[in-house]
């Protein structure tokens, strides 16, 4: 099961560092109005989330005392390069966190603001919540990109040469 959980999020974390690598400084730090968060922002948010979840996990509060997440929606970065140091930061703890479950520990129970989850839980909870963000920071990523966008997936008007492909792939196999 660990070896699913870790291909699932790696592929997440990948939309997030691709969509990165397309981005400028200024991109990375656009903010649609004042309500709207920057792709900063939101990997602020994620990275804070994982530390605070994963750090020692299996023994203490997911939400741990010295997290600030009201802090997490200030930008406080002032290059590119501090965001993407912190999402790996963050993406490094919750991977070695995810290392560390296995069939003996699965359906143990931790505990995140008191309530008592199994570690599956918390595991399918982040899976759900790491992408949501993410599709958050792909979503703005191609709006700021517009026409110079190059896709995650699959390409615009490109589903049924892809189908092929895939077919074409599975059944030699």
């Amino acid at each position: 099961m660990n070896e699913l959980f870790v291909t699932r999020f790696k592929y997440y974390k990948s939309l997030g560092d691709k969509s990165f690598e397309q981005l400028s400084d200024e991109q990375i730090f656009w903010q649609y109005n004042d309500e709207s968060n920057s792709i900063a922002v939101i990997v602020k948010h994620i990275a804070g989330n994982m530390l605070s979840r994963w750090t020692n996990f299996l023994t203490e509060d997911g939400e741990k005392n010295w997290r600030n997440r009201d802090d997490e929606f200030v930008n406080t970065f002032k290059t590119k390069q501090e965001v993407i140091d912190l999402w790996e930061k963050g993406w490094k703890c919750f991977f070695d966190a995810l290392s560390q479950v296995n069939d003996e520990n699965l359906y143990s129970t931790i505990y995140i603001r008191g309530e008592a989850h199994s570690v599956l839980d918390a595991v399918l909870r982040q899976l759900a919540h790491y992408p949501y963000h993410i599709g958050q920071i792909v979503s703005i990523a191609k709006m700021l990109k517009n026409n110079d966008w190059q896709t995650l997936s699959i390409a615009k008007n490109k589903s049924e040469e892809f189908n092929h492909e895939m077919r074409n792939q599975f059944l030699k196999n």
